[in-house]
């Protein structure tokens, strides 16, 4: 009984401080943040903190992962389905990914910014270039007009998901948008990304 009631103060320690991990992370960055600070919004001890993680790097390294899947692993596994449709992809990628981007707005620019100061770290984690070149998605791509390289078209996707989110403070505070208003206008964007995808692909 003693050992379970250890076990699950353990689990509980450990995930406050990953919580508070990811908030002080989110809002200072890497090198903005202290481990007291992350101590101080858990609401413990230091030496817990170093006892748990070891380091603010190993706990960042967790933190990481964790926010790359969440940007990332969502959306590969729906791409290099050969079972769904491209149109279908398209529609639930644009549907999935605005919904989770609304509830984790400031997700792209910590992710990006972690690509951005370790990019060989992220490209060996993820396995992203070979999961594209050789997906479905790809061929479906070449199989509605072989002009238009994949890459490209892949990166412009990325782009119409991501960017309102990476650009959200200057939309938010241009010609008195709130944030009710802005939410709406990217939940809006699930009807229109479609539009604009089959449009490229049906240009000549």
């Amino acid at each position: 009984m003693a050992a379970k009631r250890k076990t699950e103060v353990d689990t509980s320690t450990e995930e406050k401080i990953k919580q508070a991990a990811r908030k002080v992370f989110s809002e200072k960055g890497y090198f903005g943040t202290r481990t007291r600070d992350i101590a101080d919004e858990a609401g413990i001890n230091l030496a817990l903190v170093n006892y748990y993680f070891r380091s603010k790097e190993k706990l960042f390294d967790l933190v990481m992962q964790e926010k790359v899947y969440k940007l990332f692993g969502t959306i590969v596994p729906i791409l290099i389905n050969p079972s769904i449709s491209f149109d279908a992809k398209i529609d639930i990628v644009s549907d999935s990914y605005i919904d989770m981007l609304i509830e984790n707005p400031d997700l792209p620019i910590m992710v990006f910014n972690e690509i951005k100061h370790n990019p060989n770290s992220f490209g060996v984690k993820m396995q992203l270039g070979p999961l594209f070149l050789e997906s479905s998605f790809f061929k479906q791509i070449k199989e509605r007009n072989s002009s238009i390289d994949p890459l490209q078209f892949v990166l412009s996707i990325i782009g119409m998901l991501v960017f309102p989110f990476i650009a959200r403070p200057i939309f938010v505070n241009m010609g008195g948008m709130n944030k009710e208003v802005y939410i709406e206008m990217m939940r809006e964007r699930k009807k229109y990304i479609p539009i604009w995808v089959n449009a490229i692909l049906d240009a000549k």
